[in-house]
């Protein structure tokens, strides 16, 4: 049994709630851009006071519209400036936001919107008022459908007339930091979600703890471009940590306009899931192979990789300084120009980042600092801080906070982030809860200075034939590694030996078929056996292999002719891969590895 606490260096006020740094900066700091709103490719500023004032009549409104003290309210739509208003338009009429991913199903969402009891939910589109309309009858409680598309939220704010402004600060005199804030439903790899209840304490503690990982979230200046979806608790924490200390906040909903987007924006500080960063690096390596510049950045990623863990053993070599400094020139400032050009710091969370990728953003200019945390912690449970770094860790407890590795190697936490329960299920949450601990299912090891290092989850756990045990994280992380890898999953469960399944990144197909002189447009199904494209995934393979002891290693994998997504249902919102599914819809094609 190991364990490592981190001494409080903040607290939150027991009387504090989230509206009030609303009506804080609209007070103190007026007229700063506290967001920007893209409308038709331009980004246009809303102040401190804008934002109040439309907050606070959209929360009148809902309101007048029968929304009482601790109803729950829904939101379903893309990551938008009017989903953070009506975020912040509930909580000021004391309600409780309850997300929805918008690209759940109608099964999805009527659970979501039953279970939690929802009054009333917003939505984007009128697709998505279709589909919440289509099980309403399964929804006695649910009063009112608001339509962001159809102008539904300046309607009910144009209601705030019949609310008295003094009706707010009666609701906001029912809310303190154990007042329940918001219901987040697990997106889940398997089984029926469960709602997550984090309260407004959970919430604001996360968001004091924020400048401390992050110091440019408070700098002169300091902006973030959200792109991350908002029913996950990673970008509701940004969303709060932004709102909360100052930072101008963006929205984006597609991710195909991100590069646009971040140009235009320019960010100082980025935050996203590892499999955005693997796509950044995949893409410029791509592309610079296909321009005849390969080995000019193959070179330069060497550099940039040992020049950052040079910053760990003393500083690096005086070559590597000298080549650093002229690839700075060269390839590192058209990939930080490609994030806006401003970006010195990222967040990264969600999953494990691994070492290979957090050296090479960091020998380019850009410091990945990562987290760990589930919807349960409201996020980060251990941290890491530009001070505080240590490459391929997630980093130590956060202030206030321990971390606790069990007999079985499972991660175990406690702090003031950590969830009250789950909501209206007192058996899952004595199950996840151990005296006081909060059962993460993931494993972990933690060493002599409290660094924690991600190794997989208890679920996912391989265990072959001969015993074996393996955790399937580190070969997976590997083999995307390559630019043509777009998925990867690896099997072998009571298996002889370890196989993955691959799937192809059709982005960066038509690039790699061209620097080979072959026809950018070979459909993907005539690539799946195709010498050339097998020798570049059996050389990823190897790569990953070489991370292992022989009985950990891939012997044997298969090229699919399909991607793995979201809307395929392979994928999670934040792009976590489900297991469970990808194992039983392609159980022929692991059955074809084992007969081999």
């Amino acid at each position: 049994m190991q364990e490592y606490s981190s001494p409080t260096a903040f607290e939150v006020p027991s009387t504090a709630a989230l509206p009030d740094a609303v009506t804080t900066h609209a007070r103190e700091n007026p007229d700063r851009v506290a967001l920007s709103r893209n409308v038709g490719g331009s980004w246009v500023p809303v102040t401190s006071r804008e934002f109040a004032e439309q907050v606070a009549a959209l929360a009148r409104g809902m309101i007048a519209a029968g929304v009482g003290p601790g109803d729950r309210v829904g939101i379903l739509g893309r990551t938008s400036y009017e989903w953070t208003l009506a975020d912040y338009a509930i909580w000021t009429a004391g309600g409780v936001g309850v997300p929805i991913y918008e690209t759940s199903s109608d099964e999805q969402a009527q659970w979501i919107l039953s279970d939690s009891g929802a009054v009333a939910v917003v939505v984007e589109t009128a697709a998505h008022r279709a589909l919440v309309e289509s099980v309403r009858s399964d929804l006695p409680g649910l009063r009112e459908v608001w339509t962001i598309d159809a102008g539904d939220l300046d309607a009910v704010a144009a209601r705030a007339g019949e609310v008295p402004e003094e009706e707010l600060a009666a609701r906001r005199a029912t809310l303190t930091t154990d007042t329940l804030a918001t219901i987040i439903y697990t997106s889940g790899t398997t089984g029926r979600p469960k709602g997550c209840e984090l309260t407004h304490g959970n919430l604001l503690y996360v968001a004091e703890l924020a400048p401390r990982v992050i110091p440019a979230m408070v700098a002169e200046g300091a902006s973030s471009l959200l792109f991350l979806p908002l029913a996950h608790v990673f970008a509701r924490i940004i969303e709060v940590g932004c709102i909360q200390n100052g930072a101008r906040l963006g929205h984006t909903p597609d991710l195909a306009s991100l590069l646009a987007d971040l140009s235009t924006f320019r960010p100082t500080f980025l935050v996203a899931v590892p499999r955005v960063f693997e796509k950044v690096y995949n893409g410029a390596r791509q592309k610079a192979h296909a321009g005849g510049k390969g080995a000019i950045f193959d070179r330069a990623e060497r550099v940039a990789v040992a020049w950052s863990k040079g910053q760990d053993t003393g500083g690096p070599s005086l070559g590597v300084t000298l080549q650093h400094a002229l690839f700075d020139r060269l390839v590192y400032g058209k990939l930080r120009a490609a994030m806006g050009g401003q970006v010195e710091y990222a967040l990264s969370g969600g999953a494990p980042l691994g070492e290979r990728l957090g050296h090479f953003f960091r020998g380019i200019g850009v410091t990945i600092l990562e987290g760990y945390g589930l919807t349960e912690t409201a996020g980060p449970s251990t941290v890491s801080g530009p001070d505080a770094l240590k490459v391929g860790t997630v980093g130590r407890p956060a202030p206030g906070s321990a971390v606790r590795i069990d007999e079985h190697g499972e991660i175990l936490v406690r702090g003031p982030q950590v969830f009250r329960g789950y909501w209206h299920n007192p058996e899952a949450t004595a199950e996840a809860m151990r005296d006081g601990w909060f059962r993460t299912g993931d494993i972990g090891v933690l060493d002599d200075e409290g660094y924690v290092t991600i190794t997989g989850r208890i679920k996912e756990l391989i265990v072959t034939s001969a015993g074996k045990n393996v955790s399937p994280a580190v070969l997976e992380d590997r083999i995307r590694a390559h630019p043509l890898v777009s998925q990867c999953i690896v099997v072998g469960d009571n298996r002889p030996f370890i196989g993955a399944l691959i799937t192809l990144d059709a982005e960066a197909l038509p690039g790699w078929l061209e620097t080979e002189g072959r026809p950018a447009d070979t459909p993907l199904a005539e690539l799946v056996d195709d010498p050339e494209v097998l020798a570049e995934i059996q050389a990823a393979v190897d790569a990953a292999n070489r991370q292992v002891s022989k009985a950990e290693s891939i012997r044997s994998f298969a090229v699919l002719p399909v991607e793995w997504t979201v809307e395929g249902g392979q994928l999670t919102p934040s792009l976590k891969l489900k297991r469970s599914v990808v194992m039983k819809e392609f159980a022929a094609e692991v059955e074809k590895i084992y007969a081999s």
